[in-house]
């Protein structure tokens, strides 16, 4: 049997009958990349991407852009990767939709961590609840610079009337990897909250997402 053919077979038996969470971020990769390059030895790309963006959450987060211009990732295997992405973001944001969200305080965070800790560019996006504190929607309200996402309480209050939410959630990410929030984030908060409450829209929490953690407004006595 030709070597990369007995190592690929054996790597996936390995997986089957093994503890999954033993194996190491690059074996991940590895089968993987198996799937999207079946003719090729793919363990030293999987270990080149480990290398480069440093974690398993990090590659499949990472941009379609920066993916391709590593060596030896074609569509295929840029495409396998942002599918297991999405798959897992999609599988988390089903955690949020199954009760109130207030009693999921770390499934919140995991599903904001899955979207927006390796983003290139601060994002915003707005968590929209009914009475019941039920997810309605989760959506990106602006996409902004490496260190700026402008936030507009008229738009975000207009698309709570809209969805008939009664409470909200804001979250942004922070791609310099401190998640402390700046002044500037603490007064667009205030001015949100000030104009939601006139509306009897109760603003839960600002969270603050980056690759180094989560800030959470409400937990810092700052809402």
């Amino acid at each position: 049997m030709d070597y990369k053919v007995g190592h690929r077979k054996r790597l996936r038996e390995k997986f089957l009958e093994s503890d999954h969470s033993k194996f190491s971020d690059y074996e991940l990769i590895e089968l993987l990349l198996q799937m999207a390059q079946p003719r090729k030895d793919v363990k030293p790309l999987a270990k080149d991407l480990i290398a480069y963006f440093r974690s398993f959450s990090a590659v499949i987060s990472a941009e379609t852009s920066k993916l391709q211009q590593i060596t030896g990732m074609g569509p295929t295997s840029v495409t396998m990767l942002k599918i297991v992405h999405e798959s897992l973001c999609r599988l988390l944001k089903e955690d949020l939709s199954s009760g109130p969200i207030l009693n999921t305080g770390d499934k919140v965070l995991d599903y904001c961590k899955a979207r927006m800790a390796h983003l290139p560019k601060e994002q915003f996006r707005v968590l929209f609840l009914n009475k019941k504190n039920v997810l309605i929607k989760d959506e990106v309200q602006q996409t902004g610079t490496i260190d700026h996402a402008p936030i507009y309480p008229r738009e975000v209050i207009q698309k709570s009337l809209d969805l008939g939410a009664s409470a909200i959630i804001l979250v942004h990410n922070h791609p310099s990897g401190n998640c402390s929030p700046s002044n500037a984030d603490i007064t667009v908060t205030y001015q949100l909250r000030d104009i939601a409450n006139m509306m009897n829209i109760n603003l839960h929490d600002h969270l603050i997402i980056s690759k180094g953690g989560c800030f959470s407004m409400r937990e810092n006595n700052l809402l």
